[in-house]
């Protein structure tokens, strides 16, 4: 369950900060949510961590990316004098698409490689699972909700959600199904839950506190099972 978080032009804005740290990476989309086959325009923004302004004078890569097949780029090494872009990027199918931001360069000086990865998803996310003819189903769809009550897939919060579908849920053929069943509810209000976080802070915090006792709940039964699997 992966990311992404303002402008008027742009109300769904992400926010997370590079692998390494450096820099925070803000990203948002016109309009705010794509549609399939209409040109996109993806408005990212620099942050400096420290003063939380845009900085100035970044080299940059951007790829979009769908099940690990190229969808836009990797643009050539770019840089930007304002320390923000807006980039146009034609969604071509539905589903969970990632959007990695590398940066190479800071203030004309080379830095080593950066990243952060934000998920966008595309119409109904649910419809893009499928058994393979293997027995394996696509891990798709993204804590949208957990993300942007707690700012950040990074988010330790976040984490634990896409460990327990990933390696509880997904683990059997029941859990599977029921995932596919879950996210076609799941992603028929999901994202209109998130915009309204993101607009107002009280109903961030609410949502918050909502599900802090969920995953609390999740972590003792992870953390058991853990202590009690014999080696």
């Amino acid at each position: 369950m992966l990311p992404i978080f303002v402008l008027p032009a742009f109300a769904d804005q992400f926010q997370s900060p590079t692998d390494k740290g450096t820099l925070l990476v803000s990203i948002s989309t016109e309009p705010t949510k794509p549609l399939l086959g209409d040109l996109t325009k993806l408005k990212i923004d620099f942050i400096n961590p420290k003063t939380n302004k845009i900085q100035q004078h970044i080299d940059y890569k951007v790829t979009v990316t769908k099940d690990g097949t190229p969808v836009f780029g990797p643009i050539p090494l770019t840089h930007t004098s304002e320390g923000a872009v807006t980039i146009p990027v034609e969604f071509k199918e539905n589903g969970e698409h990632k959007i990695s931001v590398d940066i190479e360069g800071i203030l004309f000086q080379p830095i080593p490689p950066e990243t952060v990865t934000f998920t966008e998803v595309i119409g109904d996310a649910s419809a893009q699972t499928s058994p393979g003819t293997d027995g394996d189903s696509k891990k798709i769809g993204s804590c949208i909700i957990a993300t942007a009550a707690f700012g950040s897939e990074l988010a330790p919060q976040v984490q634990l959600l896409r460990e327990v579908r990933d390696n509880v849920l997904f683990s059997t053929s029941s859990g599977t199904s029921f995932m596919s069943a879950f996210n076609a509810f799941y992603y028929s209000f999901s994202p209109t839950v998130a915009d309204l976080e993101r607009q107002s802070p009280i109903f961030k915090e609410t949502v918050k506190m909502a599900i802090t006792p969920m995953l609390s709940t999740l972590y003792c039964t992870s953390h058991n099972n853990i202590k009690n699997t014999k080696f």
